[in-house]
């Protein structure tokens, strides 16, 4: 499963759309009381490109805010498939996307995802993301 760019080609249907929210110094309290949830919740990479920023906990909320907002936009909630197999990465221009694997893969594949937009925002307060999941559809 990739982002956006598998629906190249294609005209895309909206299967659903998912919007999440997270308070970034909540998020930072339990990450702090729960030092391990990082490594359950995120990639070597996700975690790796948070460590780059002078505040890695608003990048991986927000990835956190991806996460919760890809399953919402399949209609399924937390504990759908492991976190970790839902990955936020980025292309050469910096644009976030989705890229899943194992479990969350198989969840995309069932619920007929094809594709996906993913919008992400944080301020010094919140971080929210925004998924769009879509299915391909051929061209008349």
């Amino acid at each position: 499963m990739g982002g956006a760019d598998a629906t190249v080609g294609a005209l895309a249907e909206v299967i659903g759309v998912g919007v999440d929210v997270v308070d970034i110094d909540r998020f930072r309290r339990v990450l702090r009381r729960r030092p391990r949830l990082a490594d359950r919740l995120f990639t070597d990479a996700e975690r790796a490109y948070a460590a780059r920023q002078a505040d890695p906990t608003r990048r991986l909320a927000a990835r956190f805010a991806a996460k919760e907002a890809v399953l919402k936009s399949m209609g399924v909630g937390l504990g759908a498939c492991a976190l970790r197999d839902i990955e936020v990465v980025r292309d050469e221009a910096g644009r976030p996307s989705v890229a899943l694997c194992r479990s969350a893969a198989g969840l995309a594949d069932r619920h007929g995802v094809g594709g996906w937009h993913l919008s992400l925002s944080h301020s010094d307060l919140v971080a929210t993301a925004t998924a769009v999941a879509v299915r391909a559809v051929a061209r008349p």
